[in-house]
């Protein structure tokens, strides 16, 4: 896990010193806290233009759940993510990137059965609708 971490903090300290260089290099001057506002503003703008189409197209066909799932599937990254980096920092727990893979696989598992239960409602409530319906033509 300490392996994954560092290589990504090593990743992030390298594209940091490319802003930076160009921050130097064309003598724009912005400090740290405003490249960390610019870089933050873009990235997080050129997210939404990829997931609003995205979620708008899943609304539109009523897949909601689908919404919720990837808005917790991503919520439960960032928890997995840090509870192990809280673990290795407090040393109150070994940071393994393995308890991040069994945890959000407990998400998938957990989420699966819950699927199958709601598919199962779903199933059975259409069914009664139209036995309803043929109940209601014969009397009507």
């Amino acid at each position: 896990m300490k392996v994954v971490l560092y290589k990504l903090v090593e990743i992030i300290a390298i594209i940091h010193e490319k802003i930076m260089g160009l921050n130097d290099a064309h003598a724009a001057a912005f400090t740290d806290k405003e490249l960390h506002f610019l870089v933050m503003g873009v990235l997080g703008m050129g997210m939404i233009f990829v997931v609003y189409p995205l979620f708008k197209k899943l609304a539109q066909y009523n897949h909601v759940m689908v919404i919720a799932w990837i808005y917790v599937f991503t919520l439960i990254l960032v928890l997995a993510f840090a509870i192990e980096i809280g673990q290795g920092f407090t040393g109150t727990g070994n940071m393994e990137f393995g308890d991040i893979v069994f945890g959000v696989f407990g998400f998938f598992v957990m989420f699966a059965v819950f699927a199958v239960i709601r598919g199962i409602y779903h199933v059975i409530c259409r069914a009664l609708k139209k036995w309803d319906e043929k109940i209601e033509k014969r009397n009507g």
